[in-house]
């Protein structure tokens, strides 16, 4: 065992120095020698034929190397291959044939010394095409529609005849506007090939699934392509699976046999890489007079490209956050000319948790109950869907913690009654939950001879604070400090990791670190327990404690050894271990899941139909918490990506040819300080000993979940309104 305490520390970032220095180096920035720049040309029409491409004048701009078409690269192979992250469906052929799936389709890339002219010769290339009819729009009459091939039809009960038998029934439709991802950092990408290896320093969430998915597209073995990605400025999603634009960066530094980078420009993060699907939810709800809802019916919509079936987790929620006896649920992907939508923060929840917990703050507001009150009357006992028991729920906890903290007894049950001069001001709340994936992942750990520790996995940091996290764990098995401790991420040659996504970094890697450190520890033991020099010959693993690097009996303190003595007497530098985490039978033995209660107050302009958020207040329960600071960090970032989701983002679109007009952070609104109001969340530390070995659950979703429903519950309890379209405009107030 070990007397380190580094986990359950509010600490401070181990590598934020390097960020707010400008250290950290990101993807765009590496410095690799006889760089050369690339440009995407997109497409101008959702839908059609390249009929021509003139590349003459682009061509003679001075600088220009080459400008790489369909008609002058060779073909991929593209073999029959998916990564995990990957949607059902046929990959995007890149610069393949004279084929457009979408507006934004790359179908030139040019090729130049330096940003400036390459950017001047892409405003010279011009494409012709023969197009053709184009659906973009989700309510589109002759859009097709498909049972998504991750979640079929789900029916318990008899949903149709405990409806009919209702007190009381809510049907409503609701409807989200799709979203893009704004991440500081340009998705952006530099490749080099080495003969015939390959290097990518990427923007990515997942060094592996990246190197797996370009190897796939040039028919190479992944071990032969190296991905390269130690600080992230931001996904959200984005970067959770490649695009395009990585592997045109690698088919030209191949062809040209010169490094090449690629940066998008910020118009085209909008079309080259997925969003928030534009979603819509029909929900149907029935309830006795004593608010026991007896049935649900959920039934939704989230568009997909044509090529692609991407699914969102949007059912799941709805089966098992209630105890609902009768429940029906069904799932259907849109098929558009568009490019392929991927995840975003909260992915599904976020989306099903503003139209379910409306509906129920509704259905509380109809059978004058309190909203918190009518949630813990239909807690399950079990999980519903599953049919399991849950490892750890405390979801009422959250409930009750919660509306003290946020002082919920001073709400006004009656909507439009507290004014404020020339406003009206309510409070809302909603229940979250994210499911808590874990899944195979690997970690190797060494102590040198000095002392000090390094251990890795190629694993991602985003934004939650892995660098830091993994280091508190590490520290704590090995019974080191955290300053002698380095840990590695953001390389595919490192040990084996999942992408940085699903909330399920710490309860997988983690996991693997801890289990690693652990072996790591007890190989130093079993090393001196065999050495009759040794202070802890004849110790068993479990009969010695580690502190400050220093082993010794745990019941005589006085008898025991540094790391680096034992390392010195058998004449080693170091001693390394790997060791990995698979889950075990918990997966199908209990529901894991992270929940939440989310609190908002708003206050609404009478006049101007003006929103503005006063204060959020989150309870969540995700298991243990290794990292508070680290954790409330995320928490107030889940309000803020929700406040945008509730008031601000929506991405329009021509449905005429599929163009976004407002392709900019200066048409597409995001929340900036003026829009953050105070923020605050506790987090119940609950460790989850049925979960995974470190007891913990995914944080990073949940926080976002019930924000949105919870903003559109606090206006409708200041004016009246039903929201149900996102995002909440002023054309909707007044």
């Amino acid at each position: 065992m070990t007397t380190n305490t580094s986990v359950g520390k509010s600490v401070s970032r181990v590598d934020g120095r390097l960020k707010v220095t400008g250290q950290a180096t990101y993807a765009a920035e590496h410095d690799v020698p006889g760089v050369v720049y690339g440009v995407i040309v997109g497409s101008t029409i959702s839908k059609g034929t390249i009929t021509a491409i003139d590349t003459a004048k682009a061509s003679r701009v001075p600088g220009v190397i080459k400008v790489l078409t369909h008609l002058n690269t060779a073909k991929l192979p593209y073999p029959e291959h998916h990564t995990v992250c990957d949607p059902p469906g046929e990959r995007l052929h890149v610069m393949a044939d004279a084929t457009v799936k979408f507006f934004g389709e790359p179908v030139a890339l040019v090729v130049a010394s330096s940003q400036e002219a390459a950017e001047h010769a892409v405003s010279l290339v011009k494409v012709t095409y023969a197009t053709l009819p184009a659906i973009t729009d989700i309510d589109d009459p002759k859009a097709s529609s498909m049972v998504s091939p991750w979640y079929a039809d789900y029916e318990r009960g008899d949903p149709d005849t405990a409806l009919r038998g209702a007190h009381i029934t809510l049907d409503r439709t609701y409807r989200i506007a799709r979203e893009h991802h704004n991440p500081m950092e340009l998705a952006s990408v530099i490749a080099r090939w080495d003969g015939g290896k390959l290097t990518l320093w990427d923007k990515t969430q997942w060094v592996q699934g990246s190197a797996e998915f370009v190897a796939f597209c040039f028919g190479i073995d992944p071990a032969d392509v190296r991905v390269i990605s130690p600080f992230v400025g931001g996904a959200f999603g984005s970067g959770s699976r490649a695009w395009p634009h990585e592997v045109l960066a690698a088919q030209a530094a191949r062809e040209l046999g010169r490094p090449v980078k690629v940066v998008l420009t910020r118009k085209q993060m909008y079309t080259s890489i997925g969003c928030r699907p534009a979603s819509s939810q029909h929900i149907v709800l029935g309830s006795t007079t004593d608010g026991v809802i007896t049935a649900l019916i959920h039934e939704a919509r989230t568009e997909t490209s044509q090529y692609e079936q991407h699914s969102d987790a949007i059912p799941e929620l709805p089966r098992m956050l209630y105890a609902i006896p009768n429940m029906r649920s069904q799932y259907r992907l849109v098929e558009l000319d568009t490019n392929t939508p991927t995840w975003m923060r909260g992915p599904g929840e976020a989306p099903s948790a503003f139209a379910l917990e409306c509906a129920v703050d509704e259905l509380a507001h109809e059978l004058k109950i309190d909203p918190v009150e009518l949630r813990i009357r239909n807690e399950p006992a079990t999980d519903p869907f599953q049919q399991t028991p849950f490892s750890v729920r405390r979801l009422t906890d959250c409930y009750r913690v919660g509306a003290e903290k946020f002082g919920w007894s001073r709400r006004s049950a009656t909507p439009g009654s507290r004014k404020e001069g020339n406003l009206l001001v309510g409070m809302g709340m909603a229940a979250a939950g994210y499911y808590s994936y874990r899944v195979p992942a690997d970690a190797s750990a060494r102590i040198n001879a000095d002392g000090t520790a390094v251990v890795a996995s190629a694993t991602s940091d985003i934004g939650p604070g892995t660098y830091t996290s993994m280091t508190q764990l590490s520290a704590d098995a090995l019974g080191l400090p955290m300053n002698r401790v380095t840990f590695q991420l953001g390389d595919s040659l490192l040990p084996m990791s999942p992408v940085e996504a699903g909330s399920k970094t710490m309860a997988s890697v983690g996991s693997a670190v801890q289990l690693t450190c652990n072996m790591l520890r007890d190989s130093f033991v079993r090393m001196a327990s065999v050495d009759p020099g040794s202070p802890l010959y004849g110790a068993r693993p479990d009969q010695v404690s580690v502190d400050n690097g220093r082993l010794h009996w745990t019941d005589k303190p006085q008898r025991g050894e540094t790391y680096q003595q034992i390392l010195a007497r058998h004449g080693r530098q170091n001693l390394e271990v790997h060791n990995g985490y698979v889950p075990g039978e918990e997966v199908q033995k209990y529901s894991t899941w992270a929940y939440g209660a989310v609190f908002a107050e708003v206050s609404v302009d009478v006049d101007l139909g003006l929103v503005r958020i006063r204060r959020i207040f989150g309870a969540y329960e995700a298991g243990k918490i290794v990292s508070p600071k680290m954790a409330h960090s995320q928490a107030i970032g889940g309000m803020v990506g929700g406040i945008g989701m509730s008031l601000l983002e929506s991405t329009a679109i021509d449905h005429r040819d599929g163009r976004i007009p407002g392709a900019s952070l200066a048409d597409y609104l995001v929340p900036v300080n003026a829009d953050v109001p105070e923020l605050d969340a506790v987090l119940l530390n609950a460790p989850d000993g049925k979960a995974d070995p470190i007891g913990v659950k995914g944080l990073g979703e949940v926080v976002i979940v019930g924000v949105p429903a919870a903003i559109a519950n606090a206006v409708f309890n200041a004016t009246g309104k039903r929201q149900l379209e996102l995002p909440i405009t002023l054309d909707k107030l007044l």
